[in-house]
């Protein structure tokens, strides 16, 4: 089944910016492009016209109607629908990131995610969408696509599989751009307490930590490399904290991609540190890609 690339939007900045760069996407996929708005009826006693839920519904409408013909004039042969999705907005954007491609949100500056998507909100979707979920930062241009910039990904821990999806998103984006993958992987030093006669052995057989961190990394690179041999691939071994290492490479990127770790807390959903630290710090679209 296909499925498009599905984009939040509110008319605002930062909805506008992620509207442009979903648009971009799906011409380089070939893939619908579906607009959707989550909106819930607000009575305002002082202004009777507001009070008429038929009157919101039709205003919110009519705007996503004329943003999606001014996208569709921007790119030629690009296939735009609209929804007006009522209810909460975390059930509604993640019910439709189900149906997507990736979901698409606009997220303003260097701080939390906001716009359309209050407090805790934008976690919360993140860490429950079953498909990847892409922020873009108001004011987004695609200068650093023409430019040439790299897919950079997280790659982490000893299973392959722990960061398949991860991988295969950031090669998938790359091929369709024609972009390099930096494949990152950061490590530090196990405690102490950690070692035994046995994996001291094994990292002495392996000529220490940094080439066992290097290998790790190409074996969960192998079945990417093959799918995907015309897209080249940068491998990023560093001493560090994940999240600290990603953002040293940000300025290389067009885009971060990182996998999820969602737990549970009393209070919600909530994503994990390194997601977290480069949301709110790293300058380009970060893409989180939820586990296959």
């Amino acid at each position: 089944m296909t499925r498009p690339i599905t984009v939040g939007f509110d008319g605002t900045e930062e909805s506008l910016a992620a509207l442009d760069w979903a648009a971009r996407e799906a011409v380089r996929r070939g893939l619908e492009l579906r607009m959707v708005q989550a909106w819930r009826f607000q009575a305002d006693v002082a202004l009777d016209v507001l009070s008429d839920p038929e009157t919101q519904a039709g205003w919110v409408r009519d705007a996503l109607a004329e943003a999606a013909e001014a996208v569709a004039v921007r790119h030629h042969g690009l296939v735009v629908t609209t929804d007006v999705l009522e209810g909460g907005t975390v059930e509604a954007l993640v019910e439709a990131a189900a149906g997507a491609e990736l979901l698409v949100l606009g997220s303003r500056g260097h701080g939390p995610v906001v716009g359309f998507l209050l407090g805790s909100v934008g976690q919360q979707v993140i860490a429950e969408a079953v498909r990847p979920v892409v922020l873009v930062r108001a004011g987004d241009e695609p200068t650093a696509e023409a430019a040439g910039r790299e897919i950079v990904v997280g790659q982490q821990g000893e299973d392959p599989e722990d960061s398949a999806a991860a991988l295969g998103f950031a090669f998938e984006t790359a091929a369709a751009r024609g972009a390099t993958v930096r494949a990152v992987r950061a490590w530090t030093l196990p405690p102490v307490f950690a070692y035994s006669p046995g994996s001291l052995k094994l990292l002495d057989e392996a000529g220490g930590l940094e080439p066992r961190e290097k290998q790790a990394l190409q074996t969960a690179l192998e079945p990417w490399r093959e799918r995907f041999p015309d897209v080249p691939v940068v491998e990023h071994i560093e001493m560090g904290s994940a999240g600290q290492v990603l953002l040293s490479v940000a300025a290389r990127a067009q885009l971060m991609v990182v996998g999820r770790r969602a737990r549970r807390t009393a209070v919600g959903a909530r994503i994990g540190s390194v997601a977290h630290g480069v949301l709110h710090h790293a300058g380009c679209p970060v893409a989180v890609v939820p586990p296959a």
